[in-house]
């Protein structure tokens, strides 16, 4: 909690503005009983109109600066708020954007959606319910008693005496709450996870008629998040009938021990009715207070689960490297990686590329295809060996250098609502020239031209609105459009059909002759004309050479090439 209570520190001058206009307007509430005791006691025993007028007009003007005193405050603390969950929602959304895949998979995706929605919003309500009703309730709560102390000390020890109980209970249901408000959290994650599964593959769904599946397994993690958040909701709902049960048992036993001082000259029904007028700001205050126990069990949880993020630590370090000239421009030196540590995802991958030079990686699903790209890219760090760019060990770049170098178009690429031009030049510094050119190589540049508004075409999210083949196309044109020194393309071509892959290796060829091309292709067509292939099965390069190379020595790239003999090969 402490962690995110940070970012109020810019508006803590605003804050104590809002303190002082909010105790103002308190304070004028709270003088009110003690005029109206004044008057019944002793302006109205003389019948002194014009004290009466005065005292009137003096309880109307506390009402108003009240009421405004409230509304101020109350305005004040609304932006406060708004401008400390927009700091931290920023925040949150940028340390999301710079974990790493390691810390991403360990958070998982619904996990951060949720993080940056829900829990951001249990905590903006909660520092708004302070600011509103953590200042005026202790006031009303401190005054009020002090006030009642000075009118009348007995009755008011009969209303103390419920106080402590009051507290006692609702600070141990309480203390119960956060943890049950984490568990429901957790569940508000896979209730985000699966209804965003369902909806990106809404197609899927319907074209396979899993509706009705898919209805179950939605309706099975809402049951189990309803359940959580009643058992979290029945505990925290007991304090508010148990405060108010002691409440009314206190407000019965003042108006017993009133009934039987005022028979007994101790004290004057004045002196009652302004006791009465108090207990009630009491009462309310207390029930204010047990809101704000209640909404900061669920804030603590929220703040928790977003510390957790803020307080990652960033994974991409850089150390320094000279480097070494005698190095090929890409080089793997004995790498090997696991996801999760209990099996080789990768294991002794060795290779080097020259400056110009093209990669085709190529095996079956499950490989370390990707995988290895991803180490390239540093998305996570090899477990053993080091990675070489330019003679400089992969750790020695910065995430700018790196992204300088490298453009990819990978498997699992997306495309955002936007223009077409938008889309391939992705908020980079690109001319507009540099954009046509991207998509000319990437056999884009015709289609586009074909839609009427062209390059200003609208492009629904994800692409919906444009078939695979497009969405793949503008893909390359994004990675192309930066002219980066190395080219990844990692299945990026899967739904081009033969001839448009055909004229996009051709077009590359032509075009890149100084780029580093690195193919992963699950055709052995879309790499047969690198100057080096990998072949991997099971993490591990079972073959390594040319085209001409593989088909004498690799046995698993010979059945690959018979297998697609019948339309792979079309130049």
């Amino acid at each position: 909690m402490k962690r995110i209570l940070l970012y109020l520190k810019p508006y803590r001058l605003r804050m104590f503005a809002g303190f002082l206009v909010k105790v103002t307007g308190t304070m004028a509430e709270l003088v009110l009983p003690w005029i109206l005791t004044h008057i019944l006691e002793n302006v109205i025993v003389g019948q002194k109109i014009g004290e009466i007028v005065f005292y009137g007009v003096v309880m109307i003007l506390c009402s108003i600066v009240a009421c405004l005193g409230n509304i101020i405050a109350n305005r004040m603390a609304a932006k406060v708020t708004t401008r400390f969950s927009k700091a931290m929602r920023k925040e949150l959304f940028t340390k999301t954007l710079y974990l790493s895949a390691t810390d991403t998979d360990r958070f998982t995706i619904p996990s951060l959606e949720s993080r940056i929605t829900t829990d951001t919003y249990n905590v903006q309500n909660f520092i708004g319910m302070m600011q509103r009703m953590g200042v005026r309730a202790p006031i009303l709560l401190i005054g009020g008693t002090v006030l009642t102390m000075l009118m009348d000390t007995a009755l008011s020890l009969v209303m103390l005496a419920t106080l402590p109980i009051i507290f006692v209970t609702v600070y141990s249901i309480s203390r119960k709450g956060v943890p049950l408000y984490g568990d429901v959290q957790k569940s508000v994650d896979s209730m985000v996870r699966v209804a965003r599964e369902d909806i990106q593959g809404i197609r899927v769904i319907k074209a396979l008629s899993r509706n009705e599946h898919e209805n179950r397994r939605y309706d099975r993690v809402n049951t189990e998040l309803s359940a959580k958040e009643r058992r979290a909701g029945t505990i925290m709902g007991i304090v508010n009938p148990v405060m108010t049960l002691l409440m009314n048992t206190g407000i019965a036993a003042v108006v017993a021990v009133a009934a039987y001082r005022v028979r007994s000259d101790l004290t004057s029904p004045a002196t009652v009715i302004a006791f009465m007028q108090y207990f009630t700001l009491i009462s309310m205050a207390m029930m204010s207070l047990s809101r704000m126990f209640v909404m900061y069990t669920k804030c603590a949880a929220s703040a928790n689960r977003i510390a957790q993020v803020l307080d990652t630590p960033d994974r991409y370090t850089v150390i320094p490297d000279t480097g070494s000239s005698e190095r090929a421009h890409i080089c793997f030196d004995e790498v090997g990686f696991s996801y999760f540590g209990k099996q080789k995802n990768l294991e002794n991958i060795s290779f080097s590329l020259q400056k110009g030079q093209r990669l085709g990686i190529i095996g079956s699903t499950g490989s370390g295809k990707s995988t290895l790209i991803k180490l390239l890219l540093r998305f996570y760090e090899p477990d053993t060996g080091e990675i070489y760019i330019d003679g400089r060990k992969l750790t020695s770049f910065s995430r700018e250098e790196l992204t300088c170098i490298t453009g990819a178009a990978l498997q699992n690429g997306f495309l955002y609502a936007g223009t077409i031009e938008e889309n391939i030049r992705f908020g980079r510094e690109i001319s507009d020239e540099d954009v046509q050119c991207a998509a000319k190589i990437a056999q884009a540049h015709n289609f586009i031209c074909d839609i009427p508004d062209g390059y200003a075409h609208q492009i629904a999210a994800n692409g919906t609105n444009l078939s695979g083949g497009q969405r793949q196309r503008l893909l390359l044109a994004r990675a192309l459009a930066a002219k980066p020194q190395i080219l990844i393309l990692d299945d990026s071509s899967s739904a081009l059909d033969y001839k448009t892959d055909a004229m996009l290796r051709q077009a590359l060829d032509a075009n890149l002759q100084n780029t580093t091309v690195i193919t992963v292709a699950q055709r052995v067509s879309s790499v047969k004309n690198c100057d080096l292939i990998l072949v991997l099965e099971d993490g591990r390069i079972i073959g390594k050479g040319t085209h001409n190379e593989l088909l004498e020595s690799c046995i698993a790239y010979r059945e690959i090439s018979d297998s697609q003999m019948g339309g792979a090969f079309v130049d």
